[in-house]
Protein backbone atom coordinates (compact mmCIF):
# COMPACT_ATOMS: atom_id res chain seq x y z
CA UNK A 1 0.00 0.00 0.00
CA UNK A 2 1.51 2.94 -0.82
CA UNK A 3 2.29 5.79 1.81
CA UNK A 4 3.30 9.45 2.14
CA UNK A 5 7.19 8.54 1.60
CA UNK A 6 7.69 7.96 -1.85
CA UNK A 7 11.13 7.04 -1.99
CA UNK A 8 10.04 4.18 0.49
CA UNK A 9 7.93 2.76 -1.16
CA UNK A 10 10.16 3.05 -4.50
CA UNK A 11 12.81 1.04 -2.42
CA UNK A 12 9.83 -1.84 -1.57
CA UNK A 13 8.42 -1.80 -5.12
CA UNK A 14 12.19 -2.47 -5.95
CA UNK A 15 13.17 -5.52 -3.15
CA UNK A 16 9.79 -6.81 -4.41
CA UNK A 17 10.94 -7.27 -7.97
CA UNK A 18 14.34 -8.57 -6.50
CA UNK A 19 12.91 -11.18 -4.50
CA UNK A 20 10.38 -12.15 -6.67
CA UNK A 21 12.63 -12.94 -9.67
CA UNK A 22 14.00 -16.24 -10.52
CA UNK A 23 16.49 -15.38 -13.12
CA UNK A 24 19.02 -12.43 -13.22
CA UNK A 25 16.58 -9.81 -13.53
CA UNK A 26 16.76 -9.53 -10.21
CA UNK A 27 19.72 -8.49 -10.01
CA UNK A 28 19.89 -5.06 -10.65
CA UNK A 29 16.66 -4.07 -9.63
CA UNK A 30 18.00 -5.35 -6.03
CA UNK A 31 21.59 -2.82 -6.71
CA UNK A 32 18.89 -0.15 -7.50
CA UNK A 33 16.78 -0.74 -4.12
CA UNK A 34 19.79 -0.59 -2.29
CA UNK A 35 21.21 2.91 -4.08
CA UNK A 36 17.84 4.54 -3.55
CA UNK A 37 17.72 3.22 0.13
CA UNK A 38 20.96 5.69 0.82
CA UNK A 39 19.09 8.14 -0.98
CA UNK A 40 16.22 7.95 1.17
CA UNK A 41 18.92 7.99 4.10
CA UNK A 42 21.10 10.94 2.93
CA UNK A 43 17.77 12.99 2.57
CA UNK A 44 16.25 12.23 5.91
CA UNK A 45 19.60 12.88 7.70
CA UNK A 46 19.69 16.22 5.58
CA UNK A 47 22.63 15.73 3.22
CA UNK A 48 20.84 17.71 0.28
CA UNK A 49 20.34 21.49 0.45
CA UNK A 50 17.23 20.43 -1.70
CA UNK A 51 15.41 16.97 -0.23
CA UNK A 52 12.11 17.56 -1.89
CA UNK A 53 14.04 17.85 -5.39
CA UNK A 54 16.19 15.02 -4.31
CA UNK A 55 12.46 13.04 -3.60
CA UNK A 56 10.94 14.17 -7.00
CA UNK A 57 14.15 13.52 -8.88
CA UNK A 58 15.11 9.16 -7.40
CA UNK A 59 11.48 8.87 -7.44
CA UNK A 60 10.70 10.01 -11.39
CA UNK A 61 14.10 8.57 -12.36
CA UNK A 62 13.19 4.74 -10.55
CA UNK A 63 9.68 5.65 -13.15
CA UNK A 64 11.37 4.65 -16.27
CA UNK A 65 12.65 1.74 -14.75
CA UNK A 66 9.22 0.58 -13.06
CA UNK A 67 7.50 0.76 -16.07
CA UNK A 68 10.15 -0.58 -18.35
CA UNK A 69 9.08 -4.21 -15.92
CA UNK A 70 5.73 -3.45 -16.06
CA UNK A 71 5.43 -3.49 -20.32
CA UNK A 72 8.42 -5.24 -21.39
CA UNK A 73 6.88 -5.48 -24.21
CA UNK A 74 6.48 -1.94 -25.26
CA UNK A 75 9.86 -1.13 -23.36
CA UNK A 76 12.47 0.67 -25.01
CA UNK A 77 14.85 -1.16 -27.32
CA UNK A 78 17.56 -0.85 -24.50
CA UNK A 79 15.16 -2.35 -21.72
CA UNK A 80 14.59 -5.27 -23.47
CA UNK A 81 17.77 -6.24 -24.44
CA UNK A 82 18.75 -6.48 -20.90
CA UNK A 83 15.07 -8.57 -20.55
CA UNK A 84 15.82 -10.59 -23.16
CA UNK A 85 18.73 -12.46 -21.76
CA UNK A 86 18.23 -12.77 -17.77
CA UNK A 87 17.51 -15.84 -18.24
CA UNK A 88 20.80 -16.50 -20.00
CA UNK A 89 23.66 -18.70 -17.24
CA UNK A 90 26.32 -17.72 -19.35
CA UNK A 91 26.42 -14.10 -18.59
CA UNK A 92 28.48 -12.52 -16.14
CA UNK A 93 26.87 -11.58 -12.98
CA UNK A 94 28.04 -8.46 -13.70
CA UNK A 95 27.10 -8.09 -17.14
CA UNK A 96 23.62 -8.37 -15.69
CA UNK A 97 24.30 -5.57 -13.86
CA UNK A 98 25.78 -3.50 -16.89
CA UNK A 99 22.93 -3.85 -19.01
CA UNK A 100 20.50 -2.44 -16.38
CA UNK A 101 22.94 0.20 -15.89
CA UNK A 102 23.46 1.05 -19.72
CA UNK A 103 19.56 1.13 -19.80
CA UNK A 104 18.94 3.71 -17.04
CA UNK A 105 21.63 5.66 -17.24
CA UNK A 106 22.50 6.18 -20.38
CA UNK A 107 18.55 6.36 -21.85
CA UNK A 108 16.34 6.78 -18.79
CA UNK A 109 18.29 9.59 -16.74
CA UNK A 110 18.76 12.07 -20.03
CA UNK A 111 15.09 12.14 -20.20
CA UNK A 112 13.81 12.61 -16.78
CA UNK A 113 16.25 15.34 -16.58
CA UNK A 114 14.71 17.34 -19.33
CA UNK A 115 11.20 15.83 -18.19
CA UNK A 116 12.00 17.47 -14.85
CA UNK A 117 13.85 20.73 -16.35
CA UNK A 118 10.68 21.65 -18.03
CA UNK A 119 8.91 21.74 -15.16
CA UNK A 120 11.65 23.73 -12.93
CA UNK A 121 12.18 26.14 -15.57
CA UNK A 122 15.22 25.06 -17.21
CA UNK A 123 17.88 22.32 -17.15
CA UNK A 124 19.90 24.53 -15.12
CA UNK A 125 17.88 24.00 -12.36
CA UNK A 126 18.57 20.15 -12.52
CA UNK A 127 22.38 20.15 -12.55
CA UNK A 128 22.96 19.91 -9.07
CA UNK A 129 20.21 17.01 -8.42
CA UNK A 130 22.19 15.33 -11.27
CA UNK A 131 25.83 15.56 -10.15
CA UNK A 132 24.73 14.91 -6.36
CA UNK A 133 23.94 11.54 -7.22
CA UNK A 134 27.40 10.46 -8.24
CA UNK A 135 28.21 11.27 -5.08
CA UNK A 136 25.73 8.54 -3.53
CA UNK A 137 26.69 6.17 -6.37
CA UNK A 138 30.07 6.75 -5.06
CA UNK A 139 29.37 5.33 -1.59
CA UNK A 140 27.48 2.62 -2.76
CA UNK A 141 29.45 1.21 -4.85
CA UNK A 142 32.19 -0.06 -2.24
CA UNK A 143 29.34 -2.30 -0.38
CA UNK A 144 27.91 -3.53 -3.53
CA UNK A 145 30.98 -4.64 -4.85
CA UNK A 146 31.93 -6.19 -1.69
CA UNK A 147 29.08 -8.21 -1.56
CA UNK A 148 29.37 -9.39 -5.22
CA UNK A 149 32.85 -10.30 -4.22
CA UNK A 150 31.21 -13.27 -1.79
CA UNK A 151 29.52 -14.48 -5.26
CA UNK A 152 32.02 -13.93 -7.68
CA UNK A 153 35.30 -14.72 -6.78
CA UNK A 154 36.76 -12.80 -9.62
CA UNK A 155 35.29 -9.52 -8.61
CA UNK A 156 37.73 -9.55 -5.28
CA UNK A 157 41.03 -10.39 -7.44
CA UNK A 158 39.81 -7.68 -10.15
CA UNK A 159 38.50 -4.89 -7.22
CA UNK A 160 42.42 -5.65 -5.67
CA UNK A 161 44.19 -4.82 -8.92
CA UNK A 162 42.46 -1.95 -9.89
CA UNK A 163 38.82 -2.67 -11.18
CA UNK A 164 36.72 -0.53 -8.61
CA UNK A 165 38.44 2.89 -9.98
CA UNK A 166 37.42 1.98 -13.61
CA UNK A 167 34.19 0.51 -12.85
CA UNK A 168 33.43 4.25 -11.15
CA UNK A 169 35.29 6.03 -13.56
CA UNK A 170 32.79 4.80 -16.51
CA UNK A 171 29.87 4.78 -14.07
CA UNK A 172 31.14 8.83 -13.94
CA UNK A 173 31.58 9.17 -17.65
CA UNK A 174 28.32 7.37 -18.55
CA UNK A 175 26.63 10.09 -16.19
CA UNK A 176 28.76 13.04 -18.22
CA UNK A 177 27.30 11.48 -21.11
CA UNK A 178 23.96 11.09 -20.32
CA UNK A 179 24.21 15.22 -18.69
CA UNK A 180 25.18 16.40 -22.53
CA UNK A 181 22.48 13.86 -23.32
CA UNK A 182 19.61 15.58 -21.47
CA UNK A 183 21.48 19.30 -22.38
CA UNK A 184 21.23 18.55 -26.34
CA UNK A 185 17.61 16.99 -25.96
CA UNK A 186 15.92 20.53 -23.57
CA UNK A 187 17.80 22.25 -26.77
CA UNK A 188 15.28 21.21 -29.17
CA UNK A 189 11.54 21.58 -29.76
CA UNK A 190 9.42 19.36 -27.87
CA UNK A 191 8.25 18.51 -31.27
CA UNK A 192 11.47 17.07 -32.37
CA UNK A 193 12.46 15.54 -29.06
CA UNK A 194 10.94 12.15 -30.02
CA UNK A 195 13.19 11.43 -32.79
CA UNK A 196 16.14 12.26 -31.23
CA UNK A 197 15.14 9.75 -28.14
CA UNK A 198 14.79 6.91 -31.21
CA UNK A 199 18.13 7.45 -32.36
CA UNK A 200 19.43 7.40 -28.31
CA UNK A 201 17.54 4.13 -27.71
CA UNK A 202 18.72 2.49 -30.84
CA UNK A 203 22.23 3.40 -29.62
CA UNK A 204 21.90 2.08 -26.03
CA UNK A 205 20.85 -0.89 -27.72
CA UNK A 206 23.76 -1.25 -29.24
CA UNK A 207 25.72 -0.72 -26.40
CA UNK A 208 23.75 -3.50 -24.64
CA UNK A 209 24.62 -5.90 -27.02
CA UNK A 210 28.19 -5.30 -26.92
CA UNK A 211 27.86 -6.05 -23.15
CA UNK A 212 26.57 -9.39 -24.12
CA UNK A 213 28.86 -10.63 -26.99
CA UNK A 214 32.49 -8.62 -25.41
CA UNK A 215 35.24 -8.98 -27.47
CA UNK A 216 38.78 -11.08 -26.99
CA UNK A 217 40.04 -11.38 -24.83
CA UNK A 218 37.48 -10.22 -22.49
CA UNK A 219 35.05 -12.65 -24.37
CA UNK A 220 37.41 -15.51 -23.74
CA UNK A 221 37.35 -14.94 -20.05
CA UNK A 222 33.44 -14.21 -19.70
CA UNK A 223 33.27 -18.41 -19.87
CA UNK A 224 36.02 -18.59 -16.55
CA UNK A 225 34.55 -15.75 -14.43
CA UNK A 226 31.34 -17.76 -14.48
CA UNK A 227 32.50 -20.67 -13.24
CA UNK A 228 33.71 -18.90 -9.83
CA UNK A 229 30.26 -17.24 -9.68
CA UNK A 230 27.24 -18.12 -7.60
CA UNK A 231 25.07 -19.91 -9.97
CA UNK A 232 21.53 -19.29 -8.37
CA UNK A 233 19.85 -16.20 -9.13
CA UNK A 234 17.54 -15.64 -5.96
CA UNK A 235 21.09 -16.04 -3.76
CA UNK A 236 22.46 -13.29 -5.85
CA UNK A 237 19.41 -11.03 -5.96
CA UNK A 238 19.20 -11.33 -2.22
CA UNK A 239 22.86 -10.56 -1.33
CA UNK A 240 22.91 -7.77 -3.74
CA UNK A 241 19.88 -6.38 -2.07
CA UNK A 242 22.41 -5.96 1.57
CA UNK A 243 21.20 -6.60 5.08
CA UNK A 244 17.80 -6.28 5.83
CA UNK A 245 16.42 -3.54 7.79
Amino acid sequence: MPTDDPLSDTVEQLRALALGATDASGYFAAMYARVTRQVADDVRDGRFRDPAGMVEFATAFAGYYLRAVEGPATAPRCWRGAFDVAGERGLLIVQHLLLGMNAHVNHDLPLVVVDLADRRGGIAAMEEDFRTINDVLAATQPKVLHDLGRMARWVGMATWAGGDRVFNFSLTAARDQAWRSAVRLHGLEPGERPDDVAELDDLVAVLAYLVTRPSPPMGWLVPLGRLLEQRDPAVVSRQLLGPLR
